[in-house]
């Protein structure tokens, strides 16, 4: 009953106030009113009771801040700062109006307004941890973390629970540590025919505001040899949402590609679709070439993806395809995966390639591969698992099948 008293007494205002020009009632009565029609999705009712409030009492400065407020919401970002603007000359010592005009600023993204702001704030309220947090904020917002993770330091000292506070700073600090080094550790079961095929890999990335830069090393203990490559991976960003991936690297083993080189381009698509083109190169005894394509979706803490390789050849060309399914937690580190896939796939050197590139890229295969990728507590450590099995046609005995079971383990490390 209650409910429907309330609908009432909020349409019976919003009525009143389009026939009157003058306001006559009760200022508080009628602040609850815009307030409960602001919130129940009625902003433009809400807002022309506010105003017509302040037309008799236009320092309420309750009612003017909230109307800063519902402009700030709508996007009107310089009706909202001209409203705050007026509060605050007038009344200073008003410390949420101070943090509803500095949000205003940078929702605005102007967070050079809001760092003066904040600054003029701190002179009413030293060491306050709301507005020492905004300014941390305003600070990262423009890029000058080191500086955010000083002020965040300062919450700290004083109040070393602040949960907002203790997230903000392991953010800025995995912003910080731009180097990261890695080693991955591999090992193929056969279940005829091969010993256990060994593969090792150390890398080191480095992050630049150009895109990240990854050197590795590889080796690997196979058919009774060992072989090491040397890669160069590099993800250079051409402008907002368009980044390309472009690889190359070098063996003197016939266990990697003599060469190996490609490039492909990402381009993010609207409702967060992604979609890639290009191709990769590997040269053994002769020189095979291989285009690829993506598709990725992401949706929510989901992220769905589909590759395709096509091999040009005889009598027709070679294709597979790998569909692959992430469930991310708190972030793009910690995650569950499923890939499923059919065909060859250039990445994996599980063959004796030397003068049977176009045997190889042909063979049937299936495979399925199960993850699970997360992060030390102080997110400077990630660890990975990968167990797989896949049913791969025989290169020297075409029509018969042995299954290969894969384990690996990965570790990386970020540092400033």
């Amino acid at each position: 009953m209650r409910k429907y008293i309330l609908i009432l007494v909020v349409f019976l205002s919003a009525y009143a106030i389009g026939q009157e020009t003058e306001f006559k009632g009760d200022p508080d009565v009628s602040f609850e009113v815009a307030r409960n029609l602001a919130f129940n999705s009625k902003r433009q009712e809400a807002q022309d009771t506010l105003r017509f409030i302040l037309t008799k009492y236009p320092d309420y400065h309750d009612v003017r801040s909230f109307l800063g407020s519902t402009y700030s919401w709508d996007g009107e970002y310089k009706k909202a700062a001209q409203e705050f603007n007026y509060v605050l000359d007038k009344s200073p010592e008003r410390l949420d109006t101070w943090e509803a005009a500095i949000n205003n600023e940078l929702y605005r993204e102007a967070p050079y307004n809001a760092i003066k702001m904040i600054e003029k704030a701190l002179g009413y309220f030293p060491e306050n941890e709301t507005l020492l947090y905004l300014q941390a904020s305003a600070q990262n917002a423009t890029n000058n973390k080191e500086q955010a993770l000083i002020i965040i330091d300062k919450i700290l000292v004083n109040n070393p629970n602040n949960e907002k506070a203790i997230d903000f700073k392991q953010s800025l600090l995995n912003d910080l540590r731009h180097n990261i080094i890695g080693l991955i550790a591999a090992v193929d079961l056969y279940s005829e025919v091969f010993d256990p095929m060994q593969y090792y890999s150390l890398k080191y990335a480095r992050r630049t505001k150009y895109g990240s830069i990854h050197a590795r090393f590889n080796f690997s203990e196979r058919f009774g040899s060992t072989g090491s490559q040397v890669e160069v991976d590099m993800y250079p960003t051409i402008s907002q949402g368009f980044y390309a991936y472009l690889n190359f690297g070098v063996s003197n083993s016939y266990l990697y590609p003599e060469i190996r080189y490609g490039a492909e381009l990402y381009k993010s698509l609207p409702k967060g679709f992604e979609a890639s083109l290009g191709f990769r190169s590997l040269k053994y005894s002769e020189t095979t070439n291989i285009y690829t394509g993506s598709l990725g979706w992401y949706t929510g803490n989901s992220y769905f993806s589909f590759r395709s390789y096509v091999t040009p050849g005889e009598p027709k060309a070679s294709m597979s395809g790998t569909l692959m399914y992430r469930k991310y937690r708190q972030d793009a580190n910690n995650y569950f995966s499923v890939e499923a896939g059919m065909g060859f796939s250039p990445d994996i050197y599980r063959f004796d390639f030397e003068g049977n590139e176009d045997v190889i890229v042909n063979l049937q295969s299936q495979k399925l591969n199960l993850g699970y990728y997360f992060s030390s507590e102080n997110e400077r450590n990630y660890w990975g698992f990968l167990a797989g099995v896949s049913h791969q046609e025989i290169s020297f005995n075409p029509g018969s099948y042995f299954w290969i079971y894969s384990l690996s383990v990965s570790w990386d490390f970020n540092f400033k």
